[in-house]
């Protein structure tokens, strides 16, 4: 199925329908987000953050939330 069909279909949905549709996509998409957060994760790509988080915290740049 193309995007443009995928889209004409869900412009057929009813509002129950689509409700369920969101809610199911939200799922799907933060399942999906998790997956890549945790390769990431694992190969060291957010290392710079973390060390920039550190750093500012020890330069006292940071506040209490």
């Amino acid at each position: 199925m193309s995007l443009q069909e995928l889209e004409q279909a869900i412009k057929q949905l009813d509002k129950k329908q689509l409700a369920r549709f969101r809610k199911w996509f939200e799922d799907y998409d933060a399942q999906a987000w998790d997956v890549q957060f945790e390769k990431d994760v694992k190969a060291g790509k957010l290392e710079h953050l973390a060390s920039k988080a550190i750093a500012d915290l020890k330069a006292g740049k940071c506040k209490e939330l």
